[in-house]
């Protein structure tokens, strides 16, 4: 379904997001030319690295913009674009809500504008397999994430588009379609389902714990959103299996398998970490205790016996550098030294666990986290590995003989040498800086940002690369990924701009917004 969008709604949206200057001419400002701080400034001060972030913004967008508007992402160093999830701009509604957020009105007004004219009901391509986790945490999220930064909690009027009526029409057409998803006797859902020709699921016989217990906040926000609470609804049958899991048992309490059987609803292995695959399941559980802390009272308790597993079993120092602790993965109860740049976003987690909770130990094991996984961007590139592992130095072992040098004096070696742009460290550093307001955390942030703009700049926007390991990033993988939008500049940005971070991250009870895992505020339910 296509949706009308008018020129007055345009403008009206414009206004609430503020504007910034027009010229579009956007160059980065070399460090040589900016004047240096103090990191120990206080009080708090309007921060130029806030501008230098919104600049790169700017600049990434406008490559979009200029070479593959219209297109999921954009490949900068051939200057063009590729619809690879889904064909519904997958980069203009991740980088919406950033741009709000940035106060840009010519970024925000030329994003609705298209984003109105989109067909969620279909996909370009036949039988495009369409992940309904993606689907949720970038286009679903993206939606009503932005529409609540505009327009706050307030329902719609019907007959009337000034107040964001058709933002949440979109929404529900795409919901709709990956609700067959939902089609089984358990409710588990489908991780794949296909809109044209026809809206079918894939058949899969198992879904994974961040394919399950990653939806919920998103499918509640727009049941409340709309007054229909159909969404929440299919989304807490689901993430029932996880809360009380039954089939292979938790590895300890807390502690659950990846894999969960679409029609028994059981957990056929006992095996997971805080990586890719069922870490943003851990980070939901508390963020949906913030979204609502007595209808999601028990999220907490299943968050709380998570994070005292995760502190007892998975804590691990390498035998070079025991002041460093990174989160080991596990099967049953082996576990193996390794772990992923993805989960570098767990002190972020535990930090905000113990805000939410009042207690100290989560916030010091998050802080505790958030230091070490930065560690792993003194690499030759400066940048952090997508995979890593270490030597625990209570298992024993050793580094590959290429790599010990490298391991006795980092801690660490990697595993999976590329990087694809990725938000997790950066999300840590936010709400380390935020808890402790120690600019030592402004300093790091604003170190990887400028390495990842030497590094990864590649023509007409930032690119993946290939090997952290190489001074140059060993080559690029010539693709900008939306989560660099979405995400990792939006984290960068409030770390610098202290007056608008204090309506994402303030003591809970009165937390306004939390983060999705596609990085799209959503505003909890007592704002």
């Amino acid at each position: 379904m296509k949706v009308k969008i008018t020129s007055s709604v345009l403008l009206g949206l414009a206004s609430r997001a503020l504007a910034l200057p027009s010229d579009p001419s956007l160059k980065v400002i070399p460090d040589s030319q900016l004047s240096e701080r103090s990191s120990k400034v206080f009080p708090p001060v309007p921060d130029w690295r806030a501008e230098e972030v919104k600049r790169v913004f700017r600049e990434s967008w406008l490559g979009y913009y200029r070479h593959a508007w219209g297109y999921d992402v954009l490949h900068p160093r051939r200057r063009d674009g590729e619809d690879d999830r889904n064909g519904w701009a997958l980069t203009v509604i991740d980088a919406l809500s950033t741009a709000i957020i940035m106060k840009d009105k010519n970024v925000t007004a030329k994003s609705v504008e298209i984003i109105s004219t989109l067909d969620f009901g279909t996909t370009k391509k036949r039988a495009d397999p369409i992940s309904v986790f993606k689907a949720t945490a970038h286009y679903l999220g993206g939606l009503v994430g932005s529409y609540g930064i505009l327009h706050g909690n307030m329902p719609p009027v019907e007959g009337k588009d000034k107040n964001g009526k058709w933002m949440l029409d979109q929404a529900k057409t795409l919901a709709d379609g990956l609700s067959v998803a939902f089609d089984a006797p358990t409710g588990i859902p489908d991780p794949t389902v296909y809109f044209n020709p026809a809206k079918v699921k894939s058949g899969a016989d198992r879904s994974s714990a961040a394919e399950i217990g990653t939806l919920l906040l998103e499918w509640t926000y727009l049941s409340d959103l709309i007054g229909d609470d159909k969404y929440y609804k299919m989304a807490q049958k689901a993430e029932n299996y996880l809360l009380r899991p039954y089939g292979a048992p938790e590895a300890w309490p807390g502690l659950i398998g990846t894999w969960v059987g679409v029609k028994d609803g059981e957990f056929k292995d006992s095996s997971g970490g805080w990586g890719s695959h069922m870490g943003s399941f851990y980070d939901y559980l508390i963020k949906m205790y913030l979204y609502d802390p007595k209808w999601f009272s028990e999220h907490k308790d299943r968050w709380v016996k998570a994070a005292d597993s995760t502190i007892a079993y998975l804590a691990s120092q390498p035998s070079s550098r025991s002041n460093l602790t990174f989160l080991k993965s596990y099967d049953g109860q082996s576990t193996t030294a390794e772990s992923e740049h993805a989960a570098a976003f767990a002190g972020g987690t535990f930090i905000l666990g113990g805000l939410a909770l009042n207690e100290t130990k989560y916030i010091d094991f998050g802080l505790q986290l958030t230091d070490s996984y930065y560690q792993t961007y003194k690499t030759p590139s400066g940048i952090g590995p997508e995979g890593f592992r270490w030597v625990d130095a209570q298992l024993g072992g050793s580094p590959p003989s290429d790599q010990a040098g490298f391991y006795n004096e980092s801690g660490f070696w990697a595993s999976s040498p590329g990087w694809g742009l990725r938000p997790e460290m950066v999300e840590s550093l936010y709400y380390a800086y935020q808890v402790t307001r120690d600019r030592k955390y402004q300093d790091m942030a604003y170190e990887v940002f400028k390495t990842v703009r030497s590094v990864c700049w590649s023509g007409a926007g930032y690119a993946t690369i290939k090997d952290v390991m190489a001074p140059d990033g060993g080559g690029f993988d010539d693709r900008m990924e939306s989560s660099w939008l979405a995400k990792t500049l939006k984290f960068l940005y409030l770390i610098f701009v202290e007056e608008d971070s204090r309506h994402f991250l303030s003591k809970a009870p009165w937390m306004e917004y939390v983060f999705t895992a596609g990085g799209h505020p959503i505003r909890t339910r007592r704002h």
